[in-house]
């Protein structure tokens, strides 16, 4: 590493320390304590001015990490060089860690133009609090030179003597951004990650470091591209296309989004990476043989590629992401309630729905019903897969919230959910709420509020204020508007036939082979489940004809690559055959590699076979109870035979228009393989 220049001052000296020392229970006084220590060492011209600015990074998220460790940091123009105050307290201090107060406590400051050398110095302090021996050696420090040898050392850094210093060069803490990781071999099983945070000092390089070490216990490696303002290694194009999924560990945007296109993901806060690597870990993990799991959507909008934060993505993109978020998180209890409902059906009967709270409060295993066994477990199903289907709109809505607001929008955003269920508003009023939900909750926890609150604000009093503000405004305003819409769009629903519900069907399908998964498919599909109803036949249509025209693509795409398999690669033959188990479980995602190495010849072709396969559903009256399950719920759908008939049709029309797209339809440009490129599902 190259080193900061001579005359540079030493990133600590021994006034800079505090030991043992009682500076208060609370953040703010610890924080206002080390900037009154820099600004006596000559190291900012404005004490106050570096306070508030740490203050408010601690705003957006608390520095207190597991272990007793907090990590205050901040860039600020009152900040004259790059410095860590530290402090080892007693009594401990509040910086809102999950396992309790914190004893060690850095604030580091950075200049508001900082160098990378020294944005280098103090990222490399962040990666060694990861290393449990320095943090207890931090603890044992007799004295303040001790903590300055300590730091010095970790960073390869010679301690400061009263010459003026002269740093050893040593291995830089953080790789150099221009030397990309090379790619593993081929037979290697392995997960990408992003780790950012607003200022890119500390935990961008933390979780980096927390990542890299739950993958070496989890014997899966995990390779990180760290985008902080030290630099940091960047993914080849080659490492993340063998990559098994990736990990999102960012409270920004992230810069070059697109690269990971079609990667299962895992999405969350850089905290939570430092906190629960291993979780994290798992989960990619479990993606990564989860073909319905999330992933990521691209191209990104230009604002992330050019590495802006997330709150300057334009609108219509942040709102496309805020939605996906919702539905991603409704599908589960969809999938789930919807099938236990069906084989309540299945083993009741569809008269279940009508008696099967009685059955289950009045009888058990040891008192059966009149019907005996089967109608009891045809009840208790039944009764279960309803449950389960109540928290479709709520957990929309909670999720919407989320994805605005992180955990504090939750509470509102659920609430917000229930309250649209309860007036009738339905789908409509679970998508208005939670975004109402959602900014209520971001608005307050942005105000300005005395220090005693601020440990409070994200558990109590954001969910508490904005909770009363949506639960108020959809009971007194929004609700019964909201209802009527609903209402009026049900019953224009329930009215069509003829050519107008084939209409609806060819639209569907069109919907559900556009994108593969991706926001106009999830759009589509959320559509019918959500007004799914065993009461009214024309939801029971949409939902066979959503269902139906989703197991087209892969299908087709199977058929396709058997019966002309000299028009694709061998990658896409061998995808070929593990699209027909999909495409009859309604896994829209098989087709993905296909339309991913050649968009212009596959989409089209899709959607015309989805057409196709709607437009009949709808005019042939197939239904369908479950919501999810592809072939493996005959027993959910009405009119089978006409259901199977639509499918073959449209994966015949389908097979066949991309087979002659492809012998007669010329391409601009080279196919790249499967393998290259992968586009975006949610």
């Amino acid at each position: 590493m190259s080193t900061p220049p001579a005359e540079s001052p030493a990133i600590i000296t021994t006034d800079l320390i505090a030991l043992d020392a009682d500076l208060g229970t609370e953040s703010g006084t610890v924080i206002e304590s080390l900037a009154d220590r820099l600004a006596g060492a000559g190291r900012t011209t404005d004490a106050a001015a570096l306070r508030d600015a740490a203050l408010a990074r601690e705003a957006q998220s608390a520095t207190g990490l597991p272990g007793g460790i907090a990590i205050p940091h901040c860039r600020s123009a009152a900040v004259t060089a790059a410095s860590l105050g530290f402090a080892r307290l007693q009594p401990k201090a509040d910086f809102g860690a999950p396992d309790g107060p914190a004893d060690l406590v850095f604030l580091i400051a950075a200049p508001e133009g900082a160098g990378a050398e020294h944005m280098k110095l103090l990222s490399g302090l962040a990666r060694a609090l990861v290393r449990p021996e320095f943090v207890a050696s931090l603890r044992a420090a007799p004295d303040a030179d001790a903590v300055v040898g300590l730091v010095h050392e970790a960073l390869g850094l010679e301690v400061p003597g009263p010459a003026a210093p002269t740093p050893t060069p040593a291995p830089a803490p953080a790789p150099a951004p221009t030397a990309p990781v090379a790619a593993p071999p081929d037979a290697e099983r392995y997960i990408v990650a992003v780790t950012a945070c607003p200022t890119g000092i500390a935990h961008t390089y933390m979780a980096a470091d927390s990542l890299v070490a739950a993958g070496d216990r989890a014997s899966v490696p995990v390779r990180v591209e760290t985008q902080g303002s030290s630099g940091g290694t960047s993914l080849s194009p080659e490492v993340i296309a063998g990559a098994a999924a990736v990990i999102f560990a960012t409270d920004v945007g992230v810069k070059g989004r697109e690269r990971f296109a079609g990667k299962p993901v895992v999405a969350a806060g850089v905290k939570r990476a430092i906190n629960e690597p291993d979780t994290m870990v798992a989960e990619a993990v479990r993606a990564a043989d989860d073909p319905t799991a999330a992933r990521v959507t691209g191209p990104a909008s230009p604002a992330d590629t050019a590495g802006r934060a997330a709150s300057d993505v334009g609108w219509g993109t942040r709102l496309r992401q805020i939605l996906l978020t919702g539905v991603s998180y409704m599908i589960p209890f969809v999938a789930a309630g919807g099938l236990l409902i069906a084989l309540g059906f299945l083993f009741g009967g569809y008269e279940i729905g009508n008696s099967s709270k009685d059955i289950v409060l009045d009888n058990s295993l040891w008192n059966l019903p009149d019907g005996g066994f089967g109608t009891y477990l045809g009840a208790v199903l039944y009764q279960i897969g309803s449950l389960a289907f109540g928290f479709l709109v709520p957990a929309l809505a909670g999720y919407i919230a989320f994805a605005i607001a992180d955990r504090p929008g939750l509470a509102p955003g659920f609430t917000a959910g229930a309250v649209a269920v309860f007036v009738g508003a339905g789908f409509i009023g679970g998508l208005v709420g939670g975004i109402i939900a959602g900014f209520a909750a971001l608005w307050i926890g942005r105000l300005r509020v005395p220090q005693v609150l601020r440990g409070l604000m994200p558990v109590v009093v954001i969910p508490l204020f904005a909770t009363l503000a949506v639960g108020a405004l959809m009971f007194m305003v929004l609700g019964r508007p909201l209802a009527a819409i609903t209402s009026g769009l049900t019953s224009w629903l329930s009215g069509m036939s003829g050519t107008s519900a084939v209409v609806l069907g060819v639209i569907l399908g069109l919907m559900m082979c556009f994108d593969l998964g991706g926001p106009v498919n999830k759009a589509a599909y959320a559509f019918a489940v959500a007004g799914l109803s065993v009461a009214d036949p024309a939801t029971l249509r949409i939902m066979a004809a959503v269902m139906a025209a989703g197991m087209v693509p892969p299908l087709a795409m199977a058929l396709a690559s058997t019966v002309r398999p000299g028009l694709f690669s061998e990658a896409e033959r061998e995808n070929g055959k593990a699209a027909w188990f999909l495409g009859a479980a309604f896994i829209s995602e098989g087709a993905i590699p296909f339309a991913a190495a050649d968009p212009l010849r596959v989409i089209p072709s899709m959607m015309a076979g989805g057409a196709v396969t709607g437009a009949l559903i709808m005019a042939t009256n197939v239904t369908l109870s479950a919501p999810h399950g592809g072939i493996f719920v005959l027993f959910a759908i009405g009119n089978i035979a006409w259901f199977l008939i639509s499918i073959v049709a449209g994966t015949v029309v389908a097979a066949g228009a991309v087979v002659l797209a492809k012998q007669f339809v010329r391409r601009r440009t080279a196919t790249p393989s499967a393998d290259d490129l992968v586009p975006a599902t949610a």
